[in-house]
């Protein structure tokens, strides 16, 4: 049951690709820090890639037909790319699922305020962190800016060198000996999460001058007054760009690996392939971090109403048609898996974990003590996938989340096979996962790819 370490296995041609594709990601990272700019760069990607827009063609009644290539998007935070096969439709698709939020900080809608001559931003933390971990860091503002006039500004600062950074500050070693002795999910209080934005009071100003100093930049930079935060969508992410690690360059560390490794690698593998027999579609989606909530999350309906106006384009209305579509559908619910770390060893079964150059992660069932909030993949669904990894000679491993009792988590998985669809969930391995800096194999990533590729092509 052991598998062989994949870097054993690869020729120099292989080597070559598998850095093509590391230096490809490490672009997606450094550009993709938000679903927004995720969301862009897979739509600028599938047009370069002949994709047209769906809902151009509804406006024009333009039929589809097989060898066709269409893009949805979702409030600029999901997308839905279908590449229409020869086969019929109703038959099923073949679908690659991942997600573009990651954990992070999200500005309040009141969030400017002074204390004691220092300006803040105040926060509220998106998607399970550890509070502790994001203090002291350099971080970076990325987001919008909407007036009520409609006009849109785009923010992104802190990533390019000149730019100015921010910070949550902490409490001094040497006066922290009542914060050391909390646990850890109350060192850092979560209402304490506020980023340090300046510092200079404005020349005249009596009352909160620094605040005022503050709108002012804000007002000659972005032509924004402090109402425009009640319609803003600013997020704080940690600022830097994504790097290689380690002294034999094989690692990848950066921001957003959960779950911008599945996505870049399903996007990739997707676009490479251009002509399928089964219809096959690269799903990027919103808001898995918080429950697959809202408008542009999993649970929402815009997957199953694209999937209707595409059906209807190509002559094939009605309910039951898009129902059959659906459950004879099969999919890779692509989310990542936390790599055995030996720091933590007794967090993991080893047995069941999984492991750094070992290729994809395939994990049958996921959820948190009793499987609970889990898919649990068919048994023939799943040797089905065993073949499909196997003919393709891709590498690939099977995992759970940690001990039975040590905690668990969910995926998008769950959602899509209320449709009766086939659905499994598989990833790379990460290391510090949800942290501000997460770790990944470029081999797995690699391996990753092969996988989707082959998935897409079965």
């Amino acid at each position: 049951m052991e598998q062989k370490n994949t870097w054993l296995s690869y020729t120099a041609a292989a080597k070559k690709e598998l850095e093509k594709i590391s230096k490809e990601y490490i672009a997606f990272l450094n550009d993709g820090k938000t679903e927004r700019e995720c969301a862009d760069i897979a739509v600028n990607e599938a047009e370069r890639a002949g994709y047209k827009n769906l809902h151009d063609l509804i406006k024009k009644k333009t039929r589809i037909k097989a060898g066709d290539r269409v893009y949805a998007v979702c409030m600029g935070k999901t997308v839905a790319l279908f590449n229409i096969g020869k086969d019929d439709i109703e038959e099923g698709m073949n679908i690659l699922g991942a997600h573009i939020d990651s954990p992070r900080m999200d500005v309040k809608q009141n969030p400017l305020y002074e204390d004691n001559e220092l300006a803040y931003l105040d926060t509220h933390y998106y998607g399970g962190i550890k509070k502790y971990q994001w203090v002291t860091l350099p971080l970076a503002i990325h987001g919008v800016i909407v007036r009520t006039d409609g006009t849109t500004t785009e923010v992104n600062i802190g990533e390019d060198e000149d730019d100015p950074v921010f910070c949550v500050t902490d409490l001094l070693i040497h006066l922290a000996s009542e914060q050391m002795d909390k646990k850890a999910a109350k060192a850092v209080e979560g209402e304490n999460l506020d980023i340090l934005i300046g510092s200079i009071p404005l020349k005249g100003k009596e009352k909160e001058a620094v605040k005022e100093n503050i709108l002012q930049l804000l007002k000659d930079k972005y032509d924004m007054e402090e109402r425009d935060f009640e319609s803003a969508e600013l997020e704080i992410v940690p600022a830097g760009k994504a790097r290689e690690l380690g002294f034999d360059r094989s690692m990848i560390l950066s921001y957003g690996q959960d779950d911008r490794v599945c996505a870049f690698a399903s996007l990739k593998a997707f676009l490479d392939v251009k002509t399928v027999k089964r219809t096959s579609v690269c799903l990027l989606v919103d808001k898995e971090e918080i429950g697959s909530v809202g408008a542009t999350g999993m649970r929402s309906r815009f997957f199953e109403n694209t999937l209707a106006e595409v059906l209807s384009l190509m002559g094939r209305e009605g309910d039951l048609t898009l129902r059959r579509t659906l459950s004879n559908s099969r999919m890779l619910s692509s989310d990542v898996s936390a790599a055995f770390d030996p720091l933590y060893a007794s967090q993991f079964d080893k047995k069941n974990a999984a492991f750094f150059g070992k290729g994809i992660v395939f994990n049958k069932f996921t959820g948190a003590r009793g499987k609970s909030g889990s898919n649990d993949a068919n048994a023939e669904y799943f040797g089905f996938i065993r073949h499909v990894m196997e003919e393709n000679k891709v590498a690939y491993q099977t995992a759970e989340l940690g001990k039975v009792d040590a905690g668990g988590g969910g995926t998008i998985a769950y959602i899509m096979s209320l449709y009766g669809m086939d659905v499994v969930d598989c990833g790379m391995a990460v290391l510090s996962m949800h942290a501000p800096w997460e770790v990944t194999s470029k081999s797995d990533l690699y391996e990753g790819y092969k996988a989707y590729k082959a998935f897409i092509k079965a």
